[in-house]
């Protein structure tokens, strides 16, 4: 008899332990009872998980849309030319010479390579001091000015170097062939010439020799220096000025075409020497573009750290303060069986919860402002969904580190003294 009621005994004490225990659906309940108390506070303590999150969201999708803003202008502008001039040596006295000289058909041999869009020579014009001028006044007594230079181009430069005209025209093959006396202004050579309009045949004066201007330039996005400098055909520089060859041939290519056409393009200009010219191509795997997205995602990612680190410690600071607040219902709780690990994760859960959801909103939000932004800017907008999914859960990961130190405040809080109002 007394075997049996020892073992009625100990099942009626696991009841009663299996009655009092604190369950996870309990834990759940009394967590979020703890959160939905007070909205107002809940809303200030996610707020600062929701700008963090954001804040990584948005600096994360800029950083990308900006790399592939940069990406593309790199392409459209970098990568896509190609620059020929005749290679140098140093001779005895210190002096450097060319070693070749470039063909004046230089712009037809490039433009039959694969992979090359457009193709110019061009080179500075030694007018022997001779000023540029739109009325022909000789007087000694006016001060010098600024000297306009004179370029020499071929008839495809213009579109090599992506240059557009303003208002008339560029000189063609015929000009260039028959030495014809006309120039085509840059814009701030015009300006400061006096000329705007070329519908009227205007002309201007090197030296005491009449050129007639046939158009304006501008936008010259690889030459930028052409802007403020009078062109002329080649073939006058040569019949005008005894022009010897051009110095440069510039090369307008396809996206990835560059290191087939640095290999050919020497070839093409001299078969018997091509060893006499020197080609510059955009670097392949574009490092430069690589570097600057790097150093643009490093700079966001730090601002987005920092922004992070305040939201979790705004969830510390609150919780923690929620604890102080909240000493007699722990006590309560305690003095009715409630362990300690059963008050510290109350806490934990809590501050997870509410660093989950300020992640949910803060990613919400960061997607919303970096598609706005895009939009406004007419941009591509660029986000890895992984970042954002990850974005989302570290709110929540915030939470468990921003909790753990509350969470340990209320484990330790001892009933007797919480019911009597102190910790």
């Amino acid at each position: 008899m007394s075997v049996l009621a020892g073992v009625r005994r100990s099942h009626a004490r696991d009841d009663v332990r299996g009655a009092d225990r604190f369950s996870v659906r309990d834990l759940l309940t009394e967590a979020t009872y703890g959160i939905g108390a007070r909205p107002g506070r809940l809303v200030l303590t996610i707020l600062g998980t929701v700008l963090g999150i954001a804040s990584v969201v948005v600096t994360v999708g800029l950083a990308q849309t900006a790399a592939g803003q940069i990406n593309r202008q790199f392409d459209a502008v970098a990568a896509t030319q190609v620059v020929a001039a005749p290679a140098t040596t140093r001779g005895a006295d210190g002096t450097e010479r060319a070693t070749a000289r470039l063909p004046w058909d230089a712009e037809e041999r490039a433009a039959r390579l694969a992979g090359v869009e457009a193709a110019g020579t061009l080179a500075e014009v030694d007018v022997a001091g001779a000023a540029v001028t739109a009325v022909p006044v000789n007087d000694p007594s006016q001060p010098a000015g600024v000297a306009i230079p004179v370029v020499a181009t071929s008839p495809g430069l213009l579109d090599a170097v992506r240059g557009e005209v303003v208002t008339g025209r560029y000189f063609d093959a015929g000009h260039d062939a028959r030495a014809d006396r006309v120039v085509v202004l840059g814009a701030r050579a015009a300006e400061r010439l006096g000329v705007h309009r070329v519908d009227r045949q205007p002309s201007v004066f090197i030296g005491e020799t009449s050129y007639t201007v046939i158009g304006i330039v501008d936008g010259v996005q690889r030459r930028g220096e052409l802007v403020d400098a009078v062109l002329l055909p080649q073939g006058t520089a040569r019949a005008d000025f005894d022009l010897t060859s051009p110095d440069q041939l510039q090369i307008r290519i396809a996206v990835g075409a560059g290191p087939v056409v640095g290999e050919q393009v020497p070839v093409a200009l001299d078969p018997n020497a091509p060893d006499g010219f020197k080609v510059q191509v955009p670097p392949a795997g574009s490092t430069v573009r690589e570097s600057v997205q790097a150093d643009v995602n490093a700079i966001f990612l730090a601002l987005g750290a920092v922004a992070l680190l305040i939201g979790g410690l705004g969830i510390a600071n609150v919780t923690l303060l929620s604890v102080m607040e909240r000493v007699g219902e722990i006590g309560l709780r305690r003095a009715l069986g409630a362990t300690r690990r059963d008050i510290g994760a109350q806490f934990v859960v809590e501050s997870v919860v509410v660093g989950l959801l300020g992640g949910l909103i803060g990613a919400a939000v960061g997607v919303a402002a970096v598609v706005v932004v895009s939009a406004v800017q007419s941009w591509t907008p660029i986000l890895d969904t992984v970042v954002v999914l990850l974005s989302a859960l570290a709110g929540g990961v915030i939470g468990l580190l921003a909790g753990i130190y509350p969470a340990l405040k209320a484990a330790a809080i001892e009933p007797i003294a919480a019911l009597r109002g102190g910790i």
